[in-house]
């Protein structure tokens, strides 16, 4: 079952590059939504088949590959990964509808976009850790290539900004996994024979630091964030939708999944800071925001708030916080794809993305009045505002996370009113005031692009209003997580109590 859905866009990239004979950009097109299409429909047919009340792995398929070096074809889902995968292939679906039909070089675009839909999905379900750092590599050059090659005039700094982060990156991971497997003396790794529990504290907290800055990158936390704003700035609506709304989801992901769930015990001693360093990235990303004159880059600014409640609520650890991290996951890479899908379309109609110069986008005649009422939805759902996903997301992670940490939510939940006051900026100055009348008409919107906007608005008003829809997938799998991690905080805590009686000499 996962097989198809990891293999099949690599057969479609196989045949858009590979196919002999000229094919016009339009055609090409068309093939590529085919296949999005059939990779969508096959993930949602294995959400209708997921049992929900088992909270461990499904659809486990293993093949034997490489056993000198212990990796393995091995692949599964749960309750953490599935909705992932299914956000995966949505914002692939809506990249695509974001390009337009016209593009340069059309073979090699989609070609790569169908590849950077294959690697995520295989870091997703990967549960060998070699196997999960050969896909976490793989969309690493089409990434590279997509800015590199379709992206804005500073694009060859930015690629090679973030290439060299995420080479980086990939790097420490290995290197971590590394360390586990060989400390251990273990000759697989299988994720389900892989422990640590073998393991001193200090060599858990050295190889746990060093998974923390790798997955730190990807997501980015401050101050590993500096390659974030140029990439999704340089980055074409498409390849930044992509960008923001899934890739950074592998570092949230791989915090859970490896930092969390193999090393319960060395992160109850870690949590504390690691929530001192997310609630630095909500503050920062929200600050920055506001500073910002380039609605593009207001928007990259404030992912990085935004991903810094995942951290905040990872490391309080509870069910409910645990819970919320990863809704926020999938509300965050619905809602910043809604808004890099609205700002390139007001990029390309108005021709600037500059604060200083858009106004009056919401005229009724001359402007781009649809397009700016959802934006003003985009906005209100990054805000929180009740009755959107956002909302769900945010108030589970302050809920679950204060009993914990009071101090950072209370911060965050600061950082939340930060997050409207931008938002308030950006919508004030792009969609109301006077049209200035050297501008004329702006072109008109086509149906086409405003599809994607339609479904992704959809999306985040029905999980907004029925939030269980999304949550009964996750829940089991989060619970059984938050329950091993506060027995082994309950451990932690009783370890240090009696090696401070032992030094006390009680």
């Amino acid at each position: 079952m996962l097989s198809f859905l990891l293999w099949l866009p690599v057969l479609g990239a196989s045949i858009i590059g590979f196919f002999p004979g000229k094919i016009e950009s339009a055609r090409l097109r068309q093939i590529t939504t085919i296949f999005a299409v059939i990779i969508l429909g096959w993930t949602i047919w294995l959400l209708t088949q997921f049992n929900l009340s088992n909270s461990g792995w499904q659809f486990s398929e293993y093949l034997p590959w490489a056993e000198p070096i212990g990796l393995s074809y091995s692949l599964a889902v749960d309750g953490l990964s599935l909705p992932l995968v299914a956000l995966n292939g949505l914002l692939t679906m809506i990249a695509i509808y974001s390009i337009g039909e016209n593009v340069e070089r059309p073979r090699l675009y989609y070609s790569l976009i169908l590849l950077i839909n294959a690697g995520i999905t295989g870091a997703l379900v990967a549960q060998n850790l070699l196997l999960f750092v050969i896909f976490y590599e793989l969309e690493l050059i089409p990434f590279y290539l997509m800015i590199a090659i379709w992206g804005g005039e500073k694009r060859g700094y930015a690629s090679i900004k973030f290439l060299l982060y995420t080479a980086v990156s990939g790097l420490l991971i290995l290197a971590a996994f590394l360390g586990i497997s060989f400390l251990n003396g273990a000759t697989s790794f299988d994720y389900n024979i892989i422990t640590t529990q073998r393991l001193s504290l200090n060599t858990q907290l050295i190889l746990l630091t060093v998974l923390l800055i790798g997955f730190g990158i990807k997501i980015p936390l401050v101050p590993l964030h500096t390659w974030l704003p140029d990439a999704y700035t340089e980055a074409s609506s498409a390849v930044a939708i992509l960008l923001g709304g899934i890739l950074a989801k592998l570092g949230t992901y791989g915090l859970i999944r490896f930092g969390l769930q193999l090393f319960p015990e060395a992160w109850s001693i870690v949590a504390p800071g690691l929530a001192v360093i997310g609630t630095v990235s909500v503050l920062y990303g929200a600050l920055s925001a506001i500073a910002q004159k380039d609605i593009k880059r207001m928007v990259a600014y404030s992912s990085i708030g935004h991903m810094g409640y995942i951290l905040v609520a990872t490391a309080a650890g509870t069910q409910l916080s645990i819970l919320g991290a990863v809704t926020q996951m999938i509300a965050h890479g619905l809602i910043l794809a809604l808004l890099f899908h609205l700002v390139g379309i007001v990029e390309r109609k108005v021709g600037t993305r500059d604060l200083d110069v858009l106004n009056g986008l919401m005229n009724p005649i001359r402007g781009l009045p649809l397009t700016s009422a959802l934006l003003i939805m985009a906005g209100m759902a990054s805000a929180g505002i009740p009755g959107l996903v956002g909302f769900v997301a945010e108030f589970m992670i302050f809920q679950g996370s204060f009993s914990t940490f009071p101090i950072p939510t209370l911060l965050c939940i600061i950082a939340s009113g930060l997050t409207a006051v931008y938002f308030v900026i950006l919508l004030n100055r792009t969609c109301f005031g006077k049209l200035d009348n050297k501008l004329a008409y702006y072109p008109t919107v086509l149906r086409s692009e405003s599809i994607p906007a339609f479904v992704l608005t959809g999306i985040i008003l029905f999980l907004g209003i029925q939030p269980n829809w999304l949550l009964r997938w996750i829940e089991p799998t989060t619970d059984l997580l938050a329950v091993n991690s506060e027995r082994s905080s309950v451990i932690s805590y009783q370890l240090t109590n009696k090696s401070l009686t032992l030094l006390s000499g009680k």
